[in-house]
């Protein structure tokens, strides 16, 4: 009898301390003692477009410039030259993107040329014009032109 009751004991300890190991994990809610999650300011977002040689032709920063085919003069009145840019852009949200900032940054729109090859847009200021052109390359990539130039005949003085 007295081994029964021993066994009996053993099993009972056995099983509180398994039962008792099972509930480590279980936390109260109301006295969770876990750090509160710190908030962070939120970072201030990276521009989608930049501009580069010329101050008033916004190009999206998927371009990167490829500068041995590149040359911009500045002057005091003017920068004017070929920028050529590459990225994996596409041609129509290109064309989209040059319509809508070209026009905030007052240019107006004298001509555009869309075909299959390569897309062709002119702008035109006061005292300069913007020929931009883009067409597909190699590996997904699109080639993009930018030319600035002054408008022959234009008064420069301000």
């Amino acid at each position: 009898m007295k081994i029964i009751k021993f066994k009996i004991l053993i099993l009972a300890i056995f099983l509180f301390i398994f039962t008792l190991s099972g509930c480590v994990g279980i936390t109260n809610p109301r006295t969770n003692t876990a750090k509160p999650s710190t908030v962070t300011a939120p970072k201030a977002e990276e521009p989608t477009a930049l501009y580069y040689d010329f101050e008033d032709v916004l190009v999206p920063k998927e371009l990167e410039i490829v500068n041995n085919k590149t040359m911009v003069v500045s002057t005091p009145e003017f920068a004017s030259g070929v920028v050529t840019l590459q990225g994996r852009v596409e041609k129509n949200s290109l064309f989209t993107f040059f319509m809508n900032n070209m026009m905030k940054d007052n240019w107006t729109i004298e001509s555009s040329i869309k075909s299959p090859g390569v897309t062709i847009l002119v702008f035109k200021k006061a005292t300069r014009c913007a020929v931009i052109t883009f067409q597909d390359a190699q590996f997904n990539n699109t080639i993009v032109q930018i030319g600035v130039a002054p408008v022959i005949g234009a008064n420069y003085n301000k």
